[in-house]
């Protein structure tokens, strides 16, 4: 049920609405002005339904009717303005911005990985003079190792690879090959007691080791940002804001490479000794 105060406020807004009205369309003859006829009328109901008081003898002045309408306004203004600074903090809550948060961290942590994948690539064409200078007959390797280098900094890589399963894999197949030559490049300083004492190469050696743990640690946090941003688009209710996400795409994620997987071969058979040119086969 309405307080008195309510209804005299409604009945206040509809004998002023229609004072108006005839002002209005008399040209000031009916009324001199639409809130003298409100003063005049709802002065003292005005008075005993706010405050209690006993009957108020006189008019109230315009400029009082006008503070209290002035603050009914006043209050409805801040009503809506309390209800937009809080519609964005209910959308947050509720995880809208979950989708673009967790896709920036993903970006940062893809824009580590090609850092340090460019810092290994750097390290590379030193390491391969070093060799060259004390094994020069390893000329298969350093070729191979030449061009897969070559074959992974040829790789196109844009905003659109983490989310491009095709160009993904292409880029994560050429440094795992990458990673590969450079395995088995490491490997032949244990033929060349002169290239393993090597300061130069013992100083590239310890920079690409850290490097390849950078490389390891960088994938293995960027996974777990991808993992963490796909599951946005997989769990209820935050799929259902996907939908004002269009732009953003499930990225891919980086997988131990085949030779990672497989379990290392041994042979004990004997090992065939080189044989000199013009010399007789062994028995």
């Amino acid at each position: 049920m309405a307080s008195p105060a309510e209804t005299l406020k409604a009945r206040i807004r509809a004998d002023l609405t229609i004072a108006m009205k005839a002002h209005d369309m008399s040209g000031g003859a009916v009324h001199p002005a639409p809130h003298e006829y409100a003063v005049r009328k709802y002065a003292a109901p005005l008075h005993r339904a706010l405050d209690g008081a006993t009957y108020w003898p006189a008019a109230p002045s315009r400029l009082m009717l006008w503070g209290a309408i002035a603050l009914s306004k006043f209050r409805q203004r801040l009503a809506r303005v309390a209800m937009i600074a809080l519609i964005p903090a209910l959308l947050a809550g509720c995880g809208i911005n979950n989708i673009p948060t967790k896709e920036e961290r993903a970006k940062a942590q893809w824009a580590e990985v090609q850092n340090q994948y460019q810092r290994r690539s750097d390290l590379i064409p030193n390491l391969v003079e070093t060799v060259k200078g004390y094994a020069a007959q390893e000329k298969g390797v350093l070729v191979e190792v030449t061009q897969a280098r070559a074959s992974a900094t040829q790789v196109k890589v844009d905003a659109s690879t983490i989310t491009d399963p095709a160009k993904f894999a292409q880029y994560s197949q050429a440094q795992d090959k990458l990673s590969g030559v450079l395995g088995r490049l490491m490997m032949i300083q244990e033929n060349y007691p002169d290239l393993k004492s090597n300061q130069n190469f013992l100083a590239l050696q310890s920079q690409l080791e850290g490097t390849e743990n950078r490389i390891t640690i960088a994938r293995r946090d960027y996974n777990e940002s991808v993992r963490d941003y796909n599951l946005e688009f997989k769990l209820f209710p935050n799929s259902i804001w996907a939908l004002a996400h269009q732009g953003s795409k499930p990225m891919q994620m980086f997988s131990a490479s085949a030779s990672a997987q497989s379990a290392p071969s041994v042979s004990f058979a004997p090992t065939t000794p080189p044989v000199a040119p013009g010399s007789a086969p062994p028995k």
